[in-house]
């Protein structure tokens, strides 16, 4: 992997991460960072709300700097969703530390490692289609829901005729590795042992995979903290993997309790009034919010982000999660 190492050390002081990408330039300073990485595809809800602010309160009660980054690589991203969710974080009272990351003003940077893994040998093309990756079982001896490397070892004829069933489309670019697990330990949530498989890299659309870059920026970034709703749990052991791969540090995972609809499954926008314009629309105050959320986590019923940051104890964190029934008027 020292090439790869080599790779990311240059980059970590090169012009393209250091002018005009709102990037520290010395990283070492920046580990111990946390973040909130939300992506612009439409208003955050509750949830989406509630683990910002368990983010924020996470790194604030360790004395840690808190970056936000936008992850805007998704086609439904727009600057307005942006603005609004900058707007219900500011409004909730959560700040942070210089100006927000975007993952579309860092392709070059992807780019390069990407360019890196496949020079190396290090990546392979996939051609599986979504009806493949939904039919396929998991090959013997491997975690269940792992990608069983279908087209890790094909011959060139088979290439040929995989690449023809695409038609228009590319195929992906799927990380080899070596091994089939890994026991990690969260902060919230103890040892978990979970699949590594033959991530994707590149997408088949040309979108660099969530995996990939979220690992790349938050080496980068200098994140130390990575603190999110725990349906992400699963993901650690191959970022963990990747990192390792790629010379990064590895930071401290804690995984919080999502917010779930009537039905407790994860809540969504379309659940009804659930992000903060139509809550506040409906009578509720950003307090009322702030205290409910508190309550929720097993905190004090406190009505701003201050006094939440006072009350708060990642020791005291449950794991259940909040079953939301959102008000159809008041």
């Amino acid at each position: 992997m020292a090439k790869v190492n080599a790779a990311t050390e240059k980059l970590c002081t090169s012009a393209a991460v250091t002018e005009g990408k709102n990037m520290p330039v010395n990283l070492p300073v920046y580990r111990a960072a946390g973040r909130y990485a939300p992506s612009p595809s439409g208003d955050l809800h509750l949830g989406n709300l509630r683990t910002a602010l368990l983010a924020w309160a996470f790194a604030r009660y360790d004395g840690r700097k808190f970056f936000l980054r936008i992850e805007d690589l998704d086609a439904r991203s727009r600057p307005e969703h942006e603005a609004s969710q900058l707007r219900d974080l500011e409004a909730l009272g959560i700040d942070w530390d210089g100006t927000p990351v975007r993952q579309s003003e860092r392709l070059e940077i992807y780019q390069e490692i990407f360019q890196t893994l496949q020079a190396q040998g290090l990546l392979y093309e996939c051609y599986c289609t979504r009806k493949d990756l939904n039919d396929v079982a998991s090959a013997p001896h491997r975690p269940p829901g792992s990608y069983p490397g279908t087209c890790r070892n094909l011959s060139r004829d088979e290439r040929k005729e995989r690449a023809a069933r695409l038609q228009n489309r590319k195929p992906a670019w799927r990380l080899k590795t070596d091994i089939h697990e890994m026991t990690i330990v969260d902060r919230n949530y103890g040892a978990y042992r979970g699949a590594i498989d033959d991530l994707v890299i590149l997408r088949g659309d040309g979108v660099f995979s969530y995996n990939f870059v979220s690992v790349v920026d938050d080496a980068l970034m200098g994140v130390g903290q990575i603190v999110r709703g725990d349906d992400l749990l699963p993901s650690v052991p191959r970022q963990i993997y990747l990192q390792q791969m790629l010379g990064y540090p590895q930071p401290e995972y804690a995984h919080v309790p999502l917010v779930l609809n009537q039905d407790g499954i994860r809540l969504a926008k379309r659940d009804g009034a659930v992000t903060l314009r139509q809550l506040l629309q409906l009578g509720l105050s950003v307090g009322d919010l702030l205290a409910q959320m508190s309550i929720s986590l097993g905190f004090p019923g406190v009505r701003n982000a201050q006094d939440f940051r006072e009350v708060f104890s990642p020791e005291n964190l449950g794991r259940t999660p909040w079953r939301f029934h959102p008000p159809i008027s008041l």
